[in-house]
């Protein structure tokens, strides 16, 4: 059996683990990244990009609708399902060509196939070893389900949903976190009859609560309907649809059963265990330098407990890049990682909730403000409700920034800045936010918050 040996053996080429490849690269380490599929993973195929060309999508076809209130003569006459799918994979196919040619420009060499450890520091390929001074896990995640509840015919998951060539009439969708929303808006933008459901009190319950209830507010103006604390029992197929039942006795029928209830870590089968790294439910144990319970072997992305988003996966692994190359990099803040709801209406997050903030520092020791967008002039233009709303410590720095509205996913980038560079209110407001801008929320937003509101009411 042939033996090859590299500074750096990447399992995984999606997210964290081209990111690893690409930044050791650059570092001077030689570099083998095995994958079974393509590279870019999830996120790239069957995730965040090709998601995103629907919302688009779907987006055109709300602003068509909506044409006439803006002076524009336009008509909807529908949704041509295969012309959206040719734009969603070209999107994906020209993103898929640049990052493989990233790839092979840097001297990485790319192993197509099935790898698994076989021993700590050595994965097994095609029958070939592939050895390396340094080892990182970086194998994803895989849409989960319920216990009892079979993946099959009408019951798809995520991954089958982006597959359609149609546009159905009627869905249910089993989760109102990212996913379930995110497909429940496309939909609803389509022009399909929508029900979601989830088990917990709110829609996108990982969210601030006031950001939570906006999300309930918009999707019941937009029709669509929810049903939230009460858990889901069953669900029957015929030819022709679904019926899913809840624990109350409801139920409701729908063309397809989506199945949105979160990822798991795609861990099984690999030789982890086997090999000496400690797991936990299917993750893969790390310290604070995502090094697993093996010296020298690491792990980024989707199997490390926490936020599942492909941005942290892409500073995670330049991170472990960095660590293996000697460079001591600061440790990641997991508090400081943003996170983007792509529906419609947009959800950006970074920071503490509310909630959270109150139990760290008590609810007297901290601050809140919400600026509402309706004082914002450019969303009064692009007609869209939301608000940004800011948690700081009394005396002390912005902790939590959270906002709902249309496009407020590309405001994030100064919220997290203000968040993971601990900046003041007093601070932000100082600074110049151009006029009309979405932007312009965030500025106004700090300036009420430091005592001198401006077009707001403080």
């Amino acid at each position: 059996m042939a033996e090859h040996n590299f500074d750096v053996v990447i399992l995984g080429g999606g997210s964290g683990g081209y990111a690893a490849a690409l930044r050791s690269s650059q570092l001077g380490l030689s570099v083998a990244l095995i994958e079974r599929d393509k590279l870019g993973g999830t996120c790239l195929h069957r995730g965040c990009i090709p998601t995103k060309a629907l919302l688009h999508s779907a987006e055109v076809a709300d602003v068509t609708r909506d044409a006439g209130a803006v002076g524009v003569q336009a008509t909807f006459q529908g949704i041509d399902m295969p012309q959206v799918n040719k734009y969603r994979d070209g999107i994906v196919d020209r993103l898929f060509k640049g990052l493989t040619g990233l790839v092979s420009a840097k001297d990485i060499t790319v192993v197509a196939g099935e790898g698994s450890l076989v021993a700590p520091k050595t994965i097994s390929v095609n029958g070939e070893l592939y050895t390396g001074k340094n080892i990182v896990l970086a194998t994803g995640s895989y849409s989960k389900t319920l216990p009892g509840l079979e993946i099959g015919g009408r019951v798809i998951t995520s991954e089958h949903a982006l597959q359609l060539d149609f546009v159905p009439s009627k869905v249910i969708v089993l989760g109102g976190g990212v996913i379930g929303v995110e497909f429940a808006s496309i939909w609803r933008s389509f022009g399909t009859d929508v029900t979601i459901i989830e088990g917990l009190p709110t829609l996108v319950p990982n969210e601030d609560a006031s950001v939570s209830k906006a999300m309930e507010r918009a999707f019941r103006k937009r029709g669509i309907n929810f049903k939230t604390g009460v858990r889901f029992q069953g669900v029957q197929q015929s030819a022709t649809g679904v019926v899913a039942t809840l624990e109350n006795g409801e139920s409701f029928d729908g063309e397809l059963l989506l199945v949105a209830v979160g990822r798991g870590p795609n861990t099984a089968g690999f030789g982890y265990e086997e090999n000496g790294i400690k797991m936990d439910r299917g993750y893969v144990l790390t310290n604070e330098r995502l090094e697993t319970s093996v010296p020298g072997v690491y792990a980024a992305g989707d199997i490390v407990p926490g936020l599942q988003l492909a941005h942290r996966g892409f500073q995670q692994g330049i991170f472990i890049a960095e660590e293996i190359a000697g460079q001591r990099p600061a440790a990641i803040d997991e508090l400081g990682i943003p996170k983007v709801t792509y529906s419609e209406p947009e959800i950006a997050s970074v920071g503490l909730t509310e909630a959270k903030a109150a139990e760290t520092y008590g609810q007297d020791n901290i601050s809140v403000y919400e600026y509402n967008l309706g004082g914002n002039g450019k969303s009064q233009i692009l007609g869209t409700a939301g608000f940004v709303k800011l948690i700081r410590r009394n005396n002390g720095p912005i902790i939590g920034i959270h906002m709902i509205g249309s496009r407020v996913g590309e405001q994030i980038g100064e919220a997290q800045l203000i968040v993971n560079w601990e900046a003041f209110p007093e601070e932000v407001a100082s600074l110049v936010h151009a006029h009309p801008t979405m932007n312009e929320a965030i500025g106004e937003a700090h300036m009420a918050l430091a005592g001198k509101p401006l077009h707001a009411h403080a």
